[in-house]
């Protein structure tokens, strides 16, 4: 097992079959760079292009199709004391009726102070003058690449992960992806420094990171969507347009799991999720949608208990 400090110097906009980064093994570690989803590296200048240029691929040793890919995202931090959001709600998420009388849509900045842990606007609105919110860095896009040969726009999602802007996937968090070509071909970038249920200004607040992350293989074992876990739940994920698709791919997720992991036959499943199932909507301003379904491991545990 072994440490990796990998700074990138090449970028991709698509997530798919591009030549290796760095190849790695299963159990080690590597601490890099993300640019943020505009291009700009930690001094802010644009060394890559938009949209979300993703660092990697990296490729696992012995990873192969069937395999399932696990990574683990050991932490998080803000290379920038800057990061940017959208001024105003995304017209998809408002009443057709009312786009029309919503304010102009602008970039505005936001101060990240890492030794306190706070984000705040720079130019607040005078109602938002004193507020401040906790830093909560995510990983907005990350995945590996798709079957087919097919490269896929990190501007979307789908079976392999991608632009899922989920706020869940933070430091702690063990991911689980379907390995669809030799050496899986990790990607990760777009890490926000915050970021609300649904991303629904088009943006979290956007910044370049340092991000460590460790991989594991669990060979010979397949899975359909996006899978992860932390110290309290575990959840699939869903990645499909319209919304009710991509819950309908992440509750189908979670039963698979529940029934090969946790020995619960479809009624027991279904008994299981209907009292305790919680949906979170990651995303619902990307080309696909993007929906979690989240069990909390303190009611997985009544069940074994019994």
């Amino acid at each position: 097992m072994a440490e990796h400090r990998f700074q990138p110097t090449r970028f991709h906009n698509t997530l798919g079959p591009h030549e290796p980064a760095l190849s790695i093994a299963p159990g080690d570690t590597v601490i890099t760079d993300t640019l943020d989803a505009w291009g700009a590296d930690a001094t802010g200048a644009f060394v890559g292009a938009r949209p979300n240029p993703m660092t990697g691929p990296f490729f696992i040793e012995g990873a192969e199709p069937g395999d399932t890919l696990r990574v683990t995202i050991e932490h998080m931090t803000p290379t920038r004391d800057r990061g940017w959001t959208f001024s105003v709600l995304a017209p998809n998420v408002v009443e057709p009726q009312r786009v029309a009388r919503m304010p102009e849509r602008e970039r505005v900045e936001w101060i990240i102070d890492g030794q306190a842990g706070t984000v705040r606007l720079e130019n607040p609105p005078a109602r938002l003058r004193d507020w401040v919110l906790p830093l909560a860095p995510m990983i907005g896009c990350c995945g590996v690449a798709p079957g087919l040969n097919e490269a896929i726009s990190t501007a979307t999602s789908g079976p392999h992960g991608g632009n899922m802007d989920y706020r869940g996937i933070r430091t702690g968090v063990t991911l689980s992806f379907q390995v669809f070509r030799p050496g899986a071909l990790f990607f990760l970038g777009d890490c926000h420094a915050c970021q609300g249920d649904g991303e629904i200004v088009g943006t979290g607040i956007e910044t370049s990171f340092e991000v460590a992350f460790r991989v594991e293989i669990d060979k010979g074992r397949s899975i359909g969507w996006p899978r992860g876990e932390d110290a309290t739940d575990i959840f699939t994920l869903g990645n499909a347009r319209p919304l009710d698709q991509a819950l309908q791919h992440a509750t189908t997720e979670m039963l698979d799991w529940l029934s090969r992991d946790y020995r619960m036959d479809a009624m027991a499943a279904s008994h299981f999720l209907g009292q305790t199932v919680r949906y979170d909507i990651a995303n619902v301003f990307n080309p696909a949608y993007s929906v979690a379904c989240r069990i909390a491991k303190a009611d997985l545990e009544r069940v074994d208990a019994g």
